[in-house]
């Protein structure tokens, strides 16, 4: 069995004549702001040329369905995909592919040489794993799931695994848009890491997903991503000592047999750029800049874009916020003050104070200091409004939330993402030229 990265919880996988994508991401950066790392770069051609028995999409994350990726494959490539809702299903028809399978969890789906086994994973209502069998070697796929303890349970019985890409980057998001949460001191894996991966008792262990970074000089790169390689790698030699960590950088392929592990050809169509053994460095210190300082390094909206953005604030905001069901257990269930602060590309800022009690918003000039406070750059709301970016890409800052309220539940996040399934994809579909 031939496994080649692609880039972050991008696979190939390659048995006798039978070659299929997992979760192919051919974009750098990708999802709006995620670079690679390590840097990697694409030849489209190659890609178009490609003819692979079948794609595998573990769930509907923009950074594993990505329509302007799957847009370079052969319309004639069957799509199995694990989702729960309707619409996604219609995007990739809408995109041309004929052949849209949804997947179930403990179905098995056979292509070629390959049995795939969706599993179960912590979300089900979000994503999936894969347990990939060929040759008689069994690789389970983690993608970037929680494992579910009734799967465990499951996967027990197939110990020792051959190979586990185990998802080893914890993201901590909370952290970044409420600085003022984040945790201090030395970084520890999970605790259930150790019992989980010593039940699986793999041969192998791959670093799998989380390969990328925000833009270069963004500080979410000294603060969102805590963990090392090397930190991994030391943590697998502790609780797996017969184990093997393999690091797979895009474009790495390996032969994987009954017997070994050996290097193989690499994929020729992703392209390494500059160093590839790069690793990430937590800083738990950090001092977050100034939203102001944040949105300087965004390029000027057009009058109109502003515009639409500035309005929102105004009416559209208000409009949502009065549509939505607010829990009585929320935070602004209680009468309250929030204030949204939106920054433009010179760093120069425009203030709205709104009166919130439950499902009731109003905007007011009232003097009174408000308890919650929303920052983003103009250019990262337009984004959201407009070209379906993701909550952790936005640069959005909070403070002022009790350490017991629910960050969700800030007014600007519940305008922005109730109801927006699908948001990233329906606009790679408009920059396409697709409507749906």
């Amino acid at each position: 069995m031939k496994i080649s990265r692609i880039l972050h919880a991008g696979y190939v996988f390659e048995s006798g004549a039978t070659q299929i994508l997992f979760d192919p991401v051919f974009e750098n950066p990708f999802s709006r702001n995620c670079h690679a790392f390590p840097d990697t770069r694409f030849d489209p051609a190659q890609i178009r040329a490609l003819r692979p028995d079948a794609v595998f999409i573990s769930h509907f994350h923009d950074d594993h369905c990505s329509m302007e990726s799957l847009d370079l494959l052969d319309r004639a490539t069957p799509v199995y995909l694990y989702c729960l809702f309707d619409e996604l299903f219609a995007m990739l028809r809408a995109l041309g592919f004929a052949n849209v399978q949804a997947l179930a969890v403990d179905a098995p789906v056979t292509v070629g040489a390959f049995e795939v086994i969706p599993r179960r994973a912590l979300e089900a209502d979000v994503d999936s794993m894969f347990q990939i069998r060929a040759e008689g070697l069994n690789v389970l796929n983690v993608v970037d799931s929680w494992m579910d303890p009734q799967t465990l349970e499951q996967l027990k019985p197939y110990a020792p695994w051959d190979m586990v890409l185990w998802p080893f980057q914890t993201m901590r998001e909370v952290d970044v848009i409420a600085p003022s949460r984040a945790e201090r001191g030395p970084v520890a894996l999970p605790e259930e890491w150790p019992e989980q991966l010593q039940a699986l008792a793999p041969r192998y262990v791959v670093p799998s997903s989380c390969q990328f970074r925000q833009e270069p000089w963004s500080w979410y790169n000294h603060a969102m991503f805590p963990i090392t390689y090397r930190q991994f790698a030391q943590a697998i030699g502790a609780w797996l000592p017969s184990a093997q960590v393999v690091r797979l950088n895009p474009s790495v392929s390996v032969l994987l047999t009954a017997d070994a592990l050996t290097p193989a050809a690499p994929l020729p169509w992703v392209l390494p750029a500059g160093p590839q053994d790069v690793d990430y460095e937590y800083d738990a210190d950090i001092v977050p800049p100034p939203t102001a300082d944040i949105a300087r390094h965004f390029a000027p909206l057009t009058a109109e874009q502003a515009a639409l953005a500035l309005d929102f604030c105004g009416s559209g905001l208000l409009e949502r916020y009065a549509d939505m069901e607010l829990s009585e257990d929320s935070y602004f269930a209680t009468p309250c003050v929030w204030q949204l602060s939106v920054y433009d590309h010179a760093g120069a800022v425009q203030q709205f104070r709104y009166r919130i009690h439950g499902d009731s918003i109003a905007l007011t000039d009232d003097e009174e200091a408000p308890t919650w406070t929303t920052e983003i750059p103009l250019a990262k709301l337009y984004a959201g409004l407009a070209l379906g970016e993701s909550l952790t890409s936005m640069y959005m800052r909070i403070d002022g939330a009790p350490a017991d309220a629910d960050i969700v539940d800030d007014p600007l996040i519940r305008c922005l993402f109730n109801d927006a399934f699908g948001a990233y994809q329906a606009a790679q579909l408009r920059r396409l030229g697709i409507t749906i």
